[in-house]
């Protein structure tokens, strides 16, 4: 293992970026805002916090646990560049993972993103790391994207346990830029503040991170490409399990120096435990 990874379950002190408490009604235009309006009214602050390295401990984090878990999966798809590939072959691994996972009855990948911050410069299809803590669903955002991709079984599907599980994995060694992880059941309902995205022809809806010094915070440092996080960002179901997992990259203090920008593929999942659609039956 090399060198400047720290040693299992002792943690860093890295600065994380949470929503200022003062934003009230944070939204953001995915795209081109009316004009006089700024495209994020949203400001983050930053407060240092101990972040857990969860190497040799991985067996502690579960999804229904702590929200999130971290997988022994390869791929077998060569380039995750390649939209293509992506949607033929890497989409339906990446059901198969979660399946395996969750042990849910079905599973759809229905969205990805890709992460490379030196080629995002030129490359509007690539993003760059998101360093605001963040969870990607509201309950209420999450109904509506079942709603979205699968209107016929829809209602069928939300009377029943469903989920939001996003799968992200390294395209390379991550040795800066890695994510910072909440246990979930260390989130308090009140850190999480829903905020409006603005597309051109939808309204969809997350939340926003409030910082509370109670949040327990995880990383794996160096995570590899046959590596993945399963982070849960909706659960419809209770019962004492962790229903979400909100996160965000950060700068790592113990990152190598010229360490190469972090590259990464996150596929979202829609995960149901729903018996057979009766008119599939």
């Amino acid at each position: 293992m090399p060198d400047h990874i720290p040693a299992a379950n002792v943690a860093v002190l890295a600065a994380l970026n949470f929503l200022d408490p003062a934003v009230t009604a944070p939204r953001r235009y995915v795209g081109t805002p009316p004009p006089g309006e700024a495209a994020d009214n949203t400001r983050s602050v930053q407060h240092l916090v101990s972040v857990t390295n969860g190497r040799g401990f991985e067996h502690h984090y579960t999804l229904d646990g702590t929200g999130f878990a971290l997988v022994h999966a390869p791929s077998a798809v060569s380039d995750l560049y390649d939209e293509a590939a992506v949607h033929a072959l890497y989409r339906p691994e990446v059901e198969a993972i979660v399946r395996r996972a969750t042990g849910a009855t079905r599973v759809v990948a229905f969205d990805h993103n890709v992460r490379n911050a030196a080629r995002a410069t030129t490359d509007p299809a690539l993003r760059g790391p998101a360093k605001r803590i963040h969870n990607d669903y509201t309950p209420a955002s999450a109904a509506q994207r079942v709603r979205d991709i699968l209107p016929d079984q829809a209602e069928w599907l939300l009377a029943h346990r469903f989920a939001i599980i996003n799968l992200w994995r390294p395209i390379a060694p991550v040795l800066e830029s890695p994510l910072a992880l909440a246990d979930g059941r260390s989130v308090d309902p009140r850190d999480l503040v829903p905020t409006r995205l603005i597309y051109p022809d939808r309204v969809g809806e997350t939340h926003a991170v409030l910082f509370n010094p109670g949040q327990r915070w995880t990383y794996f440092p160096n995570l590899r490409p046959e590596e993945a996080l399963l982070i849960k960002c909706h659960d419809s179901a209770d019962g004492g399990r962790a229903r979400l997992s909100v996160h965000g990259a950060f700068d790592d203090p113990t990152s190598p120096p010229n360490a190469p920008p972090r590259e990464s593929i996150e596929v979202r999942t829609l995960v149901f435990w729903a018996p057979e659609h009766p008119a599939d039956a």
